[in-house]
């Protein structure tokens, strides 16, 4: 009997290779692992670039005056819903529409995730989740949205500044992109914008200018032929939302390597991920000497704008530079921000939290310094002309056709009171008096 069982088990397991062959052979991790890692990549990175949502929001709350901050912070949570909403119904797809002329698809289909459960089988496992790949993409557009925020704060109404973001999120910034990271005309001409130093942030920087061109300065602001300082109501805040928009950049530039399943491409995240460090640092510490030495005092406003325009630098080629390479891009970043704050003050150009100095100007520094890499300066200038002008004479045309429609200004009573109140009707802090 003995013999017998040892036999029939023996025999047993001669057959379990002829029954694994049998069944499907599981997927090895070299095949599955880059789908895995770059998926994983794109909903870390995401949820990062989220985090950047709410560093505008504190940021913007401390660089205006106390009786907008509600304004402020609603503004700031309806445009990130808007942006998700539009970017879902059309922008995705008319972002990467596939084959198409390379100016613009016909592509209004709102965007479809896999099925619940998809099977190794059944994925495309080139590249990563359709899933992931749209939530990281929508958080960029949601960024543009609040670079414009910023600068309009304190004088606009809340809903033409929301219809405005409804054509910018869903139309013009996906159009825009597709010249580029859909494989547009752009990338076919060799332009150069690894994480968006032109297609995210200069883009919310030209229409930020031009809806601060059509509604005017603040009440105030410039007098005498002098510029008078408004304060904003809390740079605690300010300096917050500073270190969350520093952070969510990892996840900003990182994941925009795309790729995390082979080991030169995770090294080179954490390459990018060192880079953007040193190029906040550099701005920062650029704006902390320039300002000591052209004003007597440090300005703790142009060191946190400083910070951000260093990483605004850098984003268009955070992996190319060596950490030197990235701390000369960033501490020009911080230059420019010194200069062309007043410059603006000088062209009666009112933008309350130096959006356009931060996002526009330092935008436009960063994709230039890509062809230092690349030597392709004819790509890098037309990509910036071309973002320049579509963005900025669309963005004419949408404020211009919102004032006359319905009015993008409150009235001056209601500037004076507060925004909170006038739009509102409650404030942020209701036990401090108006500043």
């Amino acid at each position: 009997m003995k013999l017998t069982k040892y036999l029939s088990v023996g025999a047993a397991l001669t057959l379990l290779p002829t029954f694994a062959l049998a069944q499907d052979a599981a997927p090895s991790f070299d095949e599955i692992g880059p789908y895995i890692m770059t998926t994983l990549l794109f909903l870390v990175g995401g949820f990062l670039v989220f985090w950047m949502a709410a560093g505008f929001a504190m940021l913007e709350a401390g660089l205006v005056r106390s009786k907008n901050v509600a304004m402020q912070l609603t503004k700031n949570i309806a445009l990130f819903s808007i942006a998700a909403i539009m970017y879902w119904l059309v922008g995705f797809n008319l972002m990467y529409p596939g084959d198409f002329n390379g100016y613009f698809a016909l592509n209004f289909v709102p965007t479809v995730l896999e099925p619940v459960g998809l099977s190794a089988s059944d994925a495309a496992l080139d590249y990563a989740s359709v899933a992931s790949d749209f939530f990281f993409q929508l958080m960029f557009v949601a960024a543009t949205a609040s670079i414009v925020s910023g600068a309009l704060a304190e004088r606009i109404k809340l809903w033409p500044f929301l219809i405005f973001v409804v054509i910018l999120t869903g139309l013009m910034y996906p159009i825009s992109g597709s010249w580029q990271w859909g494989g547009g005309w752009l990338s076919e001409l060799g332009f150069s914008d690894f994480a968006g130093s032109t297609i995210v942030h200069s883009v919310g920087g030209w229409a930020a200018l031009a809806g601060a061109l059509i509604l005017g300065p603040r009440l105030g602001k410039y007098k005498d032929g002098k510029t008078v300082p408004m304060p904003g109501s809390n740079l605690a805040l300010a300096t917050l939302g500073t270190f969350i928009l520093w952070l969510g950049w990892f996840g900003f530039n990182g994941g925009s390597q795309l790729a995390a399943g082979t080991v030169g491409d995770i090294t080179d995240v954490g390459r990018i991920f060192a880079n953007t460090n040193m190029a906040a640092s550099a701005g920062a510490v650029t704006a902390l000497i320039l300002t000591q030495i052209l004003y007597k005092k440090v300005d703790l406003t142009m060191v946190l704008n400083g910070a951000l325009a260093g990483l605004v630098s850098i984003t268009a080629e955070p992996l190319a530079p060596s950490l030197f390479g990235a701390l000369l891009t960033g501490a020009v970043g911080g230059v420019i921000v010194v200069f062309t704050v007043p410059m603006l003050d000088k062209f009666k150009i009112d933008d309350v939290v130096g959006a356009i100095p931060v996002h526009l100007f330092a935008g436009i520094w960063g994709t230039l310094a890509v062809a230092f890499y690349t030597g392709n300066w004819g790509a890098q200038i037309t990509g910036i002309i071309a973002y320049g002008v579509f963005t900025f004479v669309i963005s004419l045309v949408v404020w211009t056709i919102l004032k006359g429609v319905m009015g993008i200004r409150v009235t001056e009573e209601a500037e004076i009171n507060g925004l909170d109140m006038a739009e509102l009707g409650m404030e942020a802090y209701p036990d401090f008096s108006k500043g």
